[in-house]
């Protein structure tokens, strides 16, 4: 038990959520530099020949130079045991976050300093505020020239509504970057520029009182810049209030550049010391405790295809309470059956290494022989409970699938409804008809691309797309109370079914949804599927 629970407090599991482009990769690729998961850090848009960043293993990724899928990478640094959850940053697959972050304990919200808050990390920081939990925002790109910084920090607090506290804060900005200053030591460390893919670089530390090494540095006008900004910020800023951080309504705020790697070591250190260890987490019988409860997991990701030469079907569960043995017998709490695990395995990227043991915090994969589905719980064989589902998000985008070689339907069906139950996109049909006629619905239209990329890639089928018009969809709450054919719409409402045989209406103009109400009275129509 004490070994165990010694093993639970030092995990920490995050997620990293940003604007695409504004270097979460890069910064994921120097954390697992320092703790020497990695030897040489990859460039993520370099030339051809260069090396992928570790994190995006899909083809389609790395054609587009964009993370598609959230990827899983495990280090240890500083006798902590590190969980990373690569997200999408793309905004057509926020809902991949959104899954992402169920199973994080806090998340990094990186933010480039020449930008400030972009669209995307708008929505996904409603995302973030959806659980409440902890982040920490990492100013990047300080290498080049960026905004005025007490502007990006006003920047965060209107735009996405969280008070800011920096813990440092940095000296210039591009060909003037001159290094950081750390508030709560109150000296200031020098940016040396290090070779891009590498983690060694001199540190140079001064404390502020030193004014006249500060000058030799810094230079008169930095320097008195400096001074007259920490008077402003030790007046001005947020207190530094750790409940309030980890309640999700105060970021602490680092500054860097990933890129030549400066300030990011110290941000990893800042944070390992605010984050906790794993909590407790909802489920139908209340709380479960990590240290004195059993085994426990959920489901937040199914993964098909990862690897060319397996081409199987990876579930990805985080693990809440206790410690997993891949040899013990568990519970599939919705399939009702006793297991055993197969395959647990710890994956970097596309690489995969075997596991006998893991904790709780930790996130594994196991191999699906097609049982899983995402938000389902597992536990050990005596109990029995759920943690809290996964809500569905509602597409907003449709198409029409049509197969360009109908002699390959075999192929075509297993291919989309693999794809489908991975939660990338959902597919209905016609309430009538049979399997011939396909509607996939996804929440953003990249996910089209994918779709097609795949099918094409893993299963050989070439498919053509009909947009449709429709852009809301409608579960029905109450459809064993209401008689779906006899319901009476509006000439823009479609019928149809999802996988499951659940009723659905789709329509052209959100004004229909009101008027389809009222002529149906007691029809309940939801935003989410409830199953």
């Amino acid at each position: 038990m004490e070994e165990y629970k010694a093993q639970i407090n030092r995990r920490r599991t995050f997620a990293i959520i940003s604007h695409p482009d504004a270097g979460k990769t890069t910064l994921t690729e120097k954390f697992l530099l320092y703790g020497g998961a990695i030897n040489l850090a990859g460039s993520v848009k370099g030339k051809a020949t260069a090396r992928h960043a570790v994190s995006d293993w899909m083809e389609i990724e790395k054609e587009r130079g964009i993370s598609v899928t959230s990827s899983v990478l495990q280090f240890e640094y500083d006798n902590y045991c590190i969980n990373i959850l690569d997200t999408p940053g793309h905004q057509d697959f926020s809902e991949d976050t959104y899954r992402t972050l169920m199973a994080a304990d806090s998340a990094v919200m990186v933010i480039d300093a020449s930008k400030g808050v972009e669209a995307q990390t708008r929505k996904l920081f409603k995302v973030c505020g959806m659980r409440g939990i902890p982040i920490f925002t990492f100013i990047n790109k300080l290498d080049r020239d960026a905004n005025d910084t007490f502007e990006l920090l006003d920047d965060i607090e209107k735009e996405l509504g969280i008070a800011t506290c920096p813990v440092n804060w940095p000296i210039g900005s591009g060909k003037g970057f001159k290094g950081v200053y750390e508030r709560e030591t109150r000296e200031v460390i020098a940016y040396s520029d290090t070779e891009k893919g590498t983690k060694e670089g001199k540190t140079t530390r001064i404390p502020v009182q030193d004014e006249t090494h500060l000058r030799e540095l810094l230079g008169e006008d930095a320097a008195d810049k400096l001074l007259d900004e920490i008077e402003l910020l030790d007046g001005a800023s947020a207190e530094f209030d750790m409940d309030l951080v980890h309640k999700g309504k105060l970021t602490p705020v680092c500054f860097g550049s990933a890129l030549t790697n400066f300030g990011v070591e110290v941000f990893l250190q800042h944070f390992l010391r605010m984050t906790t260890p794993p909590l407790p987490r909802k489920a139908d019988i209340g709380l479960i405790d990590p240290v004195e409860r059993e085994f426990s997991a959920f489901v937040f990701k199914i993964q098909a295809n990862m690897n060319k030469a397996h081409r199987d079907r990876i579930a990805f569960m985080r693990i809440c309470s206790g410690k997993f043995d891949a040899s013990m017998e568990v519970k599939h709490v919705q399939g009702g059956k006793v297991m055993r695990l197969s395959q647990p395995q710890q994956i970097m990227a596309d690489e995969r290494k075997i596991l006998s043991e893991a904790y709780a915090g930790d996130i594994i994969g196991v191999f699906d022989p097609g049982i899983f589905s995402i938000g389902d719980t597992l536990c050990m064989p005596k109990e029995n409970f759920c943690y809290e589902g996964i809500p569905t998000f509602a597409p907003e985008h449709f198409a029409r699938v049509r197969q360009v070689d109908t002699m390959k339907r075999k192929q075509f069906v297993k291919g989309i409804e693999q794809i489908a139950q991975e939660g990338a996109i959902q597919i209905f049909q016609e309430l009538n008809s049979g399997l011939e006629e396909i509607i996939v619905g996804v929440v953003g239209v990249l996910q089209f691309d994918v779709l097609k990329y795949r099918l094409q890639n893993e299963y050989n089928v070439e498919i053509r797309l009909e947009n449709l018009p429709y852009e809301h969809i409608r579960w029905i709450a109450n459809k064993n109370e209401v008689d779906v054919a006899k319901l009476t719409g509006t000439s823009d409402m479609k019928k149809v079914k999802d996988m499951k045989g659940n009723p659905l209406l789709l329509f052209i103009n959100a004004w229909s949804i009101g008027m389809t109400q009222e002529r149906n009275p007691g029809l309940v129509m939801t935003e989410f599927s409830k199953n």
